[in-house]
């Protein structure tokens, strides 16, 4: 067992595992010198596998957007699972799948790796939530049908934007971001999807308005939907955030993080009903 992160090289032949603290990505891959590949994370607890078929199909349309060639799902779950076996056992592993567009002036192929190491323990967060701000992205909610070429649902390299705004969060003291369309709509967060509870209705934003589809989103509906709860996909006025009942943020390794500031203003947070969320979070990532 590895106590370093372990690392996989991916082709079309396979995953070979190669030392973590070597060189093997070339300073003109196409990944490095414009940010052109696409990325998914998955969060293994406890060693286990976990489902992969919404991985797998936001993967594959982030491929589509770029261009890039469709990844190879039974390839991808072999490196996945040497992964998990050559590691050390955690309570949670943060793995990263990650492909190119290869090497400048190369044959064309991609370069793609697979990367697992100990998640960052997020446990306090989830217990005590976040301050937020709302950013406007610069788009407007429709920019994504008219204009795909900027990519806005896919999940691609190109995260130097994300990394300004949650670095503008800071400065303005707070934790996280919500971006906002220029016509007025809440979208998501920088690395999280974006859930809401009015009453007993549970909302998030649709990808029709460019932002990318959740996983742990859809996994959280399953969760209200037992609890009673009417789930939709809806566009959210961004003003109308504050009369919300409750916001969450969430993504695969953090989870859910109840928003207890929104823009300065205290939001009301339920601490048991995260909490039963994050559980279910967490046994829906234990499932193969």
């Amino acid at each position: 067992m590895s106590t370093s992160p372990v690392l996989l090289l991916v082709d079309d032949s396979g995953s070979r595992r190669v030392d973590p603290h070597e060189p093997h990505l070339s300073v003109t891959d196409w990944g490095v010198t414009r940010g052109d590949g696409i990325f998914e994370s998955i969060s293994v607890i406890a060693g286990r596998m976990p489902a992969l078929d919404a991985r797998f199909d936001r993967l594959e349309a982030s491929a589509r957007a770029l261009d890039l060639p469709l990844p190879d799902r039974s390839i991808w779950t072999d490196a996945l699972r040497k992964a998990i076996d050559a590691h050390e056992p955690v309570d949670r592993l943060a793995v990263t799948v990650v492909m190119t567009r290869g090497v400048e002036g190369a044959d064309g192929s991609p370069t793609a790796w697979l990367l697992a190491r100990p998640a960052r323990d997020f446990t306090d967060i989830r217990r005590s939530g976040v301050s937020v701000v709302t950013l406007d992205r610069g788009y407007a909610s429709d920019a994504a049908e008219g204009s795909p070429w900027l990519l806005l649902g896919a999940k691609h390299l190109s995260y130097a934007t994300n990394a300004a705004a949650l670095r503008e969060a800071s400065r303005r003291d707070a934790d996280d971001v919500i971006f906002t369309s220029t016509d007025g709509l809440a979208l998501e967060g920088p690395t999280s999807s974006l859930v809401v509870r009015r009453g007993d209705l549970i909302e998030s934003p649709a990808v029709e308005a460019g932002i990318l589809a959740g996983t742990t989103q859809a996994t959280a509906f399953g969760f209200f939907e037992s609890r009673g709860y009417r789930t939709r996909f809806s566009a959210i006025a961004a003003a109308e955030l504050v009369e919300c009942d409750a916001i969450w943020l969430v993504s695969s390794v953090r989870q859910a993080v109840a928003v207890h500031t929104l823009d300065s203003h205290p939001m009301p947070v339920d601490h048991t009903l995260t909490a039963d969320l994050n559980r279910w979070l967490g046994d829906e990532a234990r499932l193969e």
